[in-house]
């Protein structure tokens, strides 16, 4: 994927729409969200449209005299792309950029430019670049045609400006390929995993800028990049953590979910939130100091039931909370989610709180125990290592004894090859001495 670099913002135009039943204050809050977007994408917001509908216009989404309207200002102040915070149709795109002779785009189009903008490894590319080119293949218009030399910008990063030709036929062998690809990464990804069995499994999930990177960093000095932006860190870091009482486990960042994720994204990156699937703990971070905390709450359990990760054990832990004005709001959230955390990782506030309740579930899921192995028994030394962690090992009375930890769905199978060991290794003794 190749991007352009910006040399100065682009100046766009947001449009929302109010329908019936609708909050009107969550629309004005997600077209502030939609700022955001922008400004991380390197837009510059000029001037914002809102409509009130009963239902939405099948050719533009919003009224023929908004839309005409609208376009009259694109031609006025030179504006280079119109960005909707709700979802177009390909019919709707098509007859948007004829009558404004722009870029239109939906909030899903600036989501994957910011995608594209912070992908770095190979996986985070091919996964954004396939997104891209599932969400675009149908909305392919004569607009569109030669980006390279019509449009830059917002919206046009990967496919657009590496594929100056948009023949459908070459985008959906292009498809194919990234498929592949991602199929390669899968197999890869499955054997990593299979190494890290043993090991208790911790993933930070949570609404973009919640703070996932900077308590990854305060936990394991992983040094990840931490910024005051949307989707700042995009692919997905694992490190080993070690706390002061002995205790290991794995502890992973993912990629902040957001409300209205495109789907095709969500499945492009379906190896990197595997990471989430297969936790044993999944640490939900909420920035405590967002005015709409809630529906980012939501938004995050929905998207993990989505990656059928609903069913894992998670924790709450509220981030930011030195951002908090008014304490009183402390003392609700406490109230409401008495099994939460609250933390501050950018001042290591309560910290030490994660840390024990990590180090507390997973005395649960693990058993402590001890054995001691002749030297005819050699062959026992080798099953513990394969499905434990050997914590101290020293030889007393020509006994080797052994302090392992173990999950306990395989102890079980431990205890069960030990004395398949013990059989075999007396029938042969038997078998020699006949």
């Amino acid at each position: 994927m190749l991007e352009l670099k910006k040399t100065e913002l682009e100046k766009v135009v947001l449009v929302g729409v109010i329908f019936p039943k609708q909050n009107k204050r969550l629309v004005f809050d997600h077209l502030e969200e939609l700022k955001l977007l922008c400004m991380t994408a390197g837009g510059e917001v000029v001037k914002v449209f809102i409509q009130d509908l009963k239902q939405p216009n099948a050719a533009y989404l919003i009224g023929k005299g908004k839309a005409e309207e609208i376009a009259q200002f694109v031609k006025e102040n030179n504006i280079s792309a119109v960005i909707f915070d709700d979802e177009l149709t390909p019919t709707q795109v098509r007859n948007l950029e004829n009558l404004t002779q722009c870029k239109v785009l939906d909030r899903a189009a600036v989501i994957l430019d910011i995608f594209a903008s912070h992908a770095r490894t190979r996986e985070a590319k091919t996964q954004v670049e396939l997104a891209q080119y599932e969400y675009f293949l149908p909305r392919l218009t004569r607009q569109w045609t030669h980006l390279s030399k019509q449009f830059g910008g917002i919206g046009t990063k990967g496919p657009g400006e590496t594929q100056i030709e948009t023949d459908r036929r070459i985008i959906k062998r292009k498809i194919t390929t990234l498929q592949q690809k991602l199929k390669e990464i899968d197999t890869q990804r499955s054997t990593q995993r299979k190494h890290r069995e043993k090991f208790f499994k911790v993933v930070l999930a949570g609404y973009t800028n919640a703070g996932k990177s900077t308590l990854l960093n305060l936990l394991t000095n992983a040094n990840v990049l931490v910024e005051d932006k949307l989707f700042a860190t995009l692919d997905s870091t694992t490190r080993l953590v070690r706390t002061k009482n002995g205790f290991e486990f794995l502890l992973s960042d993912t990629v902040g979910f957001i409300r209205k994720l495109p789907h095709n994204l969500i499945a492009s990156f379906r190896s990197t939130l595997f990471e989430i699937v297969y936790a044993d703990l999944i640490l939900h971070i909420v920035d405590a100091s967002h005015p709409n905390r809630e529906e980012q709450i939501q938004v995050v359990e929905e998207t993990l039931k989505e990656i059928n990760a609903g069913q894992n054990k998670s924790l709450l832990i509220f981030n930011k909370i030195d951002l908090i004005k008014d304490k009183n709001e402390l003392d609700i959230l406490s109230l409401k989610y008495p099994q939460a955390i609250f933390i501050s990782a950018e001042r290591g506030i309560n910290i030490n709180a994660v840390i024990e309740k990590i180090e507390e579930l997973i005395k649960e899921n693990f058993v402590y125990d001890e054995i001691s192995i002749s030297p005819e028994e050699v062959e026992k030394l080798t099953v513990i290592q394969k499905l434990s962690d050997s914590m101290e090992s020293k030889i007393e009375d020509d006994l080797l004894k052994i302090k392992f930890r173990i999950r306990k769905d395989d102890y079980e199978k431990l205890i069960k090859l030990l004395e398949n060991e013990r059989e075999k290794r007396d029938y042969q003794w038997e078998a020699n001495h006949i």
